[in-house]
């Protein structure tokens, strides 16, 4: 590693459960967000500042003026632009020693895979709650880990679902959408400017402990933080049996 990149990372390289290694193997590693909104956001700044390597960033939407509240990537002259494109440039400006890869359009049955394979890690803080099952789906055919966030109003919450680690999968906790929409949309339940801040930071620590392989991970947890009431509980989750998506893994 040069020494300007040495430089660069020093914080995360003195740490010793990082080190030398672990930052190459940050720039080794390739992370796919989707969602470049509240959680896209933090998760974008701090796994480009980081030097994860290779970041691809999928939306296929575009920055509106009530995105700007909490979607701090994004200045006022980018209202009507696309977000992965708007986020690509402020991620490469951020850090021009990586790769940003922006893609402008849905995740969809028909490119999914085609997309997700080129990955080690996948990360989705949308609000698409078919898009979430569809990553899983795909995510665990092809041994991806996947970490997911979501807020609303005052609350968040994240998972992380790994099938080689034989934790259950999103579907398993979740089997269907009627058990996991108590979490209203942002634009019709409103949120709190900070929280996606405080929730995205928290799943970019958590993707970086995976890609390295060190202290103690979500996989099989979930963390619901109330904001409001500054408390946190983590649950253990459990395999489904006769689960569609993972029950032969």
């Amino acid at each position: 590693m040069e020494k300007s990149l040495i430089d660069r990372y020093s914080p995360n390289i003195i740490l010793k459960e990082i080190g030398g290694s672990g930052q190459n193997k940050l720039l080794q590693s390739k992370v796919l967000i989707v969602g470049a909104g509240g959680l896209g956001s933090p998760v974008i700044s701090y796994l480009a500042a980081s030097g994860v390597g290779i970041i691809g960033i999928s939306d296929h939407d575009v920055v509106s003026n009530s995105n700007l509240q909490r979607q701090i990537i994004y200045k006022t002259k980018d209202v009507g632009k696309s977000k992965a494109l708007c986020a690509k440039k402020f991620a490469q400006k951020l850090n021009p020693n990586i790769k940003i890869i922006g893609i402008p359009h849905s995740i969809s049955e028909n490119n999914a895979v085609h997309i997700v394979r080129d990955y080690d890690f996948v990360i989705d803080g949308s609000d698409n709650l078919s898009t979430r099952y569809l990553l899983n789906k795909v995510c665990y055919a092809h041994n991806k880990a996947f970490l997911i966030g979501a807020i609303s109003q005052w609350d968040g919450q994240i998972g992380l679902y790994d099938p080689n680690k034989g934790s259950p999968c999103f579907n398993c906790v979740f089997p269907n959408s009627e058990t996991y929409n108590n979490l209203e949309g942002c634009s019709e339940g409103g949120v709190l400017g900070p929280l996606p801040g405080i929730v995205g930071s928290i799943m970019a620590a958590e993707a970086i402990k995976y890609l390295l392989d060190i202290g103690n991970s979500l996989i099989g947890s979930i963390i619901l933080f109330d904001c409001l009431s500054s408390e946190v509980r983590k649950y253990q989750t459990k395999r489904r049996q006769n689960c569609l998506i993972c029950d032969d893994k």
